[in-house]
């Protein structure tokens, strides 16, 4: 069976970093993980010069996208600027013979321009949505989330988020354990849950209540089959209730109750990734309660059941 394919675009004035992103995870060699077929190409007549002062030389031109499986936009120079116009009838051509297109960060504006999230959902740097929601009303942006599938379309928050996004796109090819192992390799979070990275307000403890209330989420993570209320962890964490959740926002940037959810589906996850447990067994160990509570929690968060989000990870 032939590799799956992966063509990134690369275009004048094009921050190394978002170039690097899917190169990295998708053109590097990763041991025990399977190799994909990948190309970057040209927007537009090289070389291209960069953000920050070098050049690039590409070899391939649009027409790699005519056969990708997973066509990538990484970002784009300039919100205000439409992008060429080949570029965007290339984009709706692979769109249209069913490839997958992501547009990371700032590249959903190039997927907007082509016509391709009218009527989705989708997500892009947070600074910059409420420029994309007067621009695009038909498009219904996610501001708080790290990425956003819709059919065979993909978005990604800021910077970084791209990151998250494309090991969910390698996870969805080769499985979980090989996303892992890559993330390893790259020394992040093979999942991260929760929004976009730029709303925490503090994101790591700078006192020693916040080095509490650290060492409290580390238990909790121990011990997520435990029927936990906002009362037993502040009394835990020497703290009064209304003491507790202020610091707890300030140093999670979310509520308790959030961020408690988001743990458990991340375990629940796991899971559903790695073992064969039954859900009533998940659902219990992952502090549900019961199957019916975790496949309603599950499928608000995912719009999939955990039946479903197996099989696509593991297989049936």
């Amino acid at each position: 069976m032939s590799r799956p394919s992966v063509a990134v675009v690369a275009f004048d004035r094009i921050s190394p970093f978002h170039l690097a992103v899917p190169s990295v995870v998708f053109g590097d060699v990763h041991p025990s993980v399977p190799r994909f077929d990948f190309s970057v190409c040209a927007a537009e007549p090289g070389p291209l010069s960069t953000t920050v002062g070098f050049t690039v030389s590409v070899a391939h031109g649009l027409e790699v996208l005519g056969t990708a499986d997973i066509v990538i936009v990484p970002s784009w120079r300039d919100p205000a600027e439409q992008p060429p116009q080949p570029l965007l009838a290339a984009l709706v051509a692979a769109f249209q013979r069913r490839a997958q297109v992501v547009g990371l960060c700032l590249g959903a504006y190039v997927l907007a321009e082509a016509g391709l999230l009218d009527g989705r959902r989708a997500t892009t740097h947070w600074a910059y949505v409420p420029d994309f929601r007067r621009r695009y009303p038909q498009v219904e942006v996610d501001a708080d989330v790290l990425y956003v599938e819709d059919g065979n379309i993909v978005t990604s928050a800021g910077t970084a988020a791209g990151l998250d996004c494309c090991l969910h796109l390698l996870r969805q090819r080769y499985g979980a354990d090989c996303a892992n192992r890559v993330a390893r390799r790259l020394v992040v979070p093979p999942h991260r849950q929760g929004g976009q990275a730029q709303y925490i307000e503090q994101p790591v403890p700078d006192t020693a209540q916040d080095s509490r209330l650290a060492e409290l989420m580390d238990w909790v993570r121990a011990h997520l089959a435990v029927a936990h209320t906002l009362d037993s962890l502040a009394a835990r964490s020497l703290m009064s209730r209304r003491t507790f959740t202020r610091r707890f926002h300030q140093l999670t940037g979310s509520t308790v109750g959030q961020w408690l959810l988001g743990e458990r589906l991340a375990f629940a996850q796991r899971l559903l990734e790695s073992t064969d447990q039954p859900i009533d067994t998940i659902a219990a160990l992952a502090g549900f309660g019961s199957a019916v509570s975790l496949r309603h929690h599950f499928r608000r968060a995912f719009a999939v059941s955990p039946t479903n989000w197996r099989q696509t990870f593991r297989g049936p």
